[in-house]
């Protein structure tokens, strides 16, 4: 049997037994073209004329030599997209300067702000607080401070950095502080609010503020008198006897609208009254900070700036032996200063005025000693020049013996750099018990009291050499030794 009729047999043999039909014709699967192959320029190629010529002919040579010139340009080369230029960068530049500009605050300098409020209009940009974000701010005042959030906290000190007249009166650290003991106080009209404990910022609503004015009681038809009630004016002590009446009566003029400030931190009876307390308008939420909060804080920054002058006295050298019960005399009479760099805080020969504890920063320490200067025609000039002999550091004082002893210093003290130190000032150091004076004396030493002129001499000399040395030049032309002193 042949071969190729064996598979005919097969399929007529299942056909006849079993009626099994035959399986269905397939077609070839169709070729996938290559994305990366120009196919019409390949099939130009492939026909070139001369190309399938059996011959070693010059058609053949030159359809050889054109074949391998366009072959290269059957492949298909991707073209680079570089990418686009964002106009990110700018947008967010755009918007940095647009949400500065919103950021900007009133300068509490500007007198504009101060004619807005005197006038009774907001003293802060009303844009910059919307009025879902006001409404937050009432929400979250009527809470008591210990069950607002921390962002509720930070929200609250926001928006009171932007009232200048708090920013005006409190450092943003204290104002950070007091933020988290604020509350808000709700008034009916025509109540009269009187600011002796604490500082109070008109947050809805209006009010006036109060004037003093003098009433005669025995006139007949007092309009004043008749037209007020009798609980919104007070009378004073030495004018109960008397005819005339001191009264304190809501001022036409004198309107304080949302964000106007009444009242104060400090208190005291030489505050004027207008300043001191209004009579609302309508009914007002009123924003309150605790006199007794802020007396607090005081304490407590003067509390932790003691226990900073407490170590840095102790950590001195002379101090290191001292009782802390001598230490705290000092503490109490001391307190910090800050000087700029380059800044003189004695001069050699003098006494100085107040004892120093150095407590960041350094001083330079100078003494004066006497040159001479070149002139013109062989003549020679005797001046005093400064010589370097060293520094004072961190946790070291100077001054004791000077104003004890009135002995004038011997050097000249000149700041290196910014210098934060506690200081004692001299009328103070001679008020000390005798006690404490004397054990000062006794543990404190002159600062660089050490150094003897031949030192002084001997750091000159040092010091001129290597200022004479300074200036070598070599050049690559040859070698030119220039010594020049400055």
């Amino acid at each position: 049997m042949p071969v190729d009729s064996l598979p005919n047999t097969i399929l007529a043999h299942m056909l006849a037994i079993n009626n099994v039909p035959p399986p269905p014709l397939r077609s070839l699967p169709r070729l996938r073209l290559s994305k990366t192959i120009n196919y019409g320029q390949l099939n130009a190629l492939c026909h070139i004329r001369g190309l399938k010529s059996d011959q070693h002919s010059s058609l053949r040579l030159e359809a050889h030599d054109a074949f391998i010139k366009q072959y290269p340009q059957i492949f298909l080369r991707e073209k680079t997209v570089l990418p686009k230029v964002s106009h990110q960068v700018d947008k967010r530049k755009s918007a940095l300067k647009l949400a500065e500009k919103k950021r900007q605050p009133v300068m509490p300098h500007n007198i504009s702000a101060y004619l807005r409020e005197a006038r009774g209009g907001p003293s802060i940009d009303e844009e910059e607080i919307t009025e879902e974000k006001f409404q937050e701010f009432l929400n979250i005042l009527k809470k008591l401070p210990v069950y607002r959030t921390t962002q509720e906290h930070n929200m609250v000190w926001k928006i009171l950095q932007s009232i200048p007249g708090l920013t005006s009166q409190l450092s943003n650290e204290d104002l950070k502080i007091l933020s988290k003991k604020v509350i808000s106080e709700t008034w009916i009209k025509s109540s009269t609010v009187i600011g002796d404990d604490g500082l109070y910022v008109l947050l809805t609503g209006q009010a006036r503020r109060r004037v003093k004015v003098f009433r005669s009681l025995i006139e007949e038809n007092d309009s004043i008198i008749t037209s007020l009630y009798r609980d919104s004016f007070l009378f004073d002590a030495e004018l109960q006897d008397s005819t005339v009446a001191q009264l304190y009566v809501p001022s036409k003029k004198l309107i304080v609208k949302k964000w106007g400030i009444f009242g104060s931190l400090k208190g005291g009876p030489e505050m004027d009254e207008s300043d001191r307390s209004v009579v609302t308008d309508s009914d007002c939420e009123i924003l309150k900070i605790p006199a007794k909060e802020y007396e607090k804080l005081k304490l407590e920054k003067v509390k932790h700036e003691n226990a900073q002058k407490l170590k840095l006295i102790r950590k001195c050298p002379f101090y290191e032996t001292w009782p802390t019960l001598s230490i705290w005399e000092l503490v109490s009479i001391s307190k910090f200063k800050n000087f700029p760099p380059g800044h003189v805080l004695v001069e050699s020969g003098t006494v100085i005025s107040f004892v120093g504890y150095i407590n960041s920063g350094y001083c330079n320490i100078y003494r004066n000693v006497v040159g001479l200067v070149d002139l013109p025609i062989n003549k020679v000039k005797k001046i005093k020049k400064l010589v370097y002999m060293g520094k004072l550091k961190e946790k070291e004082s100077f001054g004791e013996i000077s104003i004890l002893l009135q002995a004038p210093f011997t050097c000249t003290i000149i700041t290196g750099r910014e210098v934060e130190m506690a200081v004692i000032e001299d009328k103070d150091i001679q008020a000390l018990d005798p006690v404490t004076k004397e054990l000062m004396i006794q543990t404190a030493k002159p600062t660089f009291g050490h150094l003897t002129e031949e030192d002084v001499k001997s750091e000159y000399i040092k010091s001129v050499q290597a200022k004479e040395w300074k200036y070598f030049k070599v050049n690559f032309k040859g070698i030119i030794i220039d010594f020049k002193s400055s």
